[in-house]
């Protein structure tokens, strides 16, 4: 019988991710480019699009829309200053680059 309370877990602990979640992030890499994006955030933490744009000599338009993409899967933080925007990884962008990298020497 259930009494509406939520079970308290220990500090520090999660639920596991169920695999909707797990899909919002693995669709977020699910593209060559968002990956070369994102390593190269791993790289150049505070990096804007044109300059990433130029890095990988991709069409800034496309490549806005790749960025935006990575912030919606929770990969990639914006960060304002001004009129220039900065990109940096979140705690699950670093967890992916530490798998793409293992990945990659496999």
């Amino acid at each position: 019988m259930s009494t509406g309370r939520r079970t308290k877990r220990a500090v520090g602990t999660k639920a596991p991710k169920t695999a909707k979640q797990m899909e919002r992030h693995l669709k977020g890499i699910a593209n060559h480019r968002r990956i070369d994006v994102l390593l190269l955030v791993a790289r150049e933490p505070g990096i804007d699009v044109e300059t990433i744009a130029e890095k990988l000599s991709c069409n800034y338009n496309t490549l806005s829309i790749h960025v935006a993409k990575l912030a919606q899967a929770g990969l990639l933080d914006k960060k304002y200053k001004g009129r220039r925007v900065g990109h940096f990884l979140t705690p699950y962008g670093r967890t992916f680059v530490v798998f793409l990298n293992l990945f990659r020497h496999l």
